[in-house]
C-alpha cells in the first residue's frame, strides 16, 4: 500500500465559522447515477423530518457506490444549494462515507436521523 502524504493544514478560521455551520447525521437512503459527472453520485439522505439530495465525489472511490444505502454519514445541511453536473446538492458529506468492511468511525451506528453533531 502506498503511503499517504497528508495534504497541507488550511489557514485557522474563527470558531463562529465553526458554529454557523448545521451538521447532522442523516441516513443515505439512495443512491444514484448522475449521467453527466465521472465522479459525482446522487444521495438522497434522510434527516428525520425531511429527506435532501446531496452530491458527493465517490462514483470513483469504489467499486459499488451503492453499498453505502442504509448507512449513517454526517452532513452539512446549511449550505447554500449548488448546482453540479446539472443536479442541485442540498449539503455536503463531511464524514469518510462508511462501506459495509469498514464503517465510518465519525459515525455511530444508530442514531436518530436529524441529530446535530456538537
Amino acid at each position: 500500500m502506498a503511503e499517504l502524504t497528508p495534504a497541507p493544514v488550511k489557514p485557522t478560521v474563527a470558531l463562529a465559522a465553526l458554529e454557523a455551520l448545521e451538521i447532522r447525521f442523516g441516513t443515505i437512503e439512495r443512491v444514484e447515477e448522475i449521467p453527466r459527472s465521472v465522479k459525482l453520485m446522487k444521495l438522497t439522505v434522510n434527516f428525520g423530518d425531511h429527506s435532501r439530495t446531496v452530491l458527493a465525489g465517490i462514483k470513483k472511490e469504489r467499486p459499488n457506490p451503492r453499498e453505502i444505502e442504509g448507512r449513517q454519514a454526517l452532513f452539512v445541511v446549511n449550505l447554500e444549494p449548488r448546482k453540479m453536473a446539472g443536479e442541485i446538492s442540498e449539503g455536503t458529506s463531511i464524514s469518510a462515507m462508511p462501506t459495509a468492511s469498514r464503517p465510518c468511525s465519525q459515525s455511530p451506528s444508530s442514531l436518530p436521523n436529524g441529530t446535530r453533531a456538537g
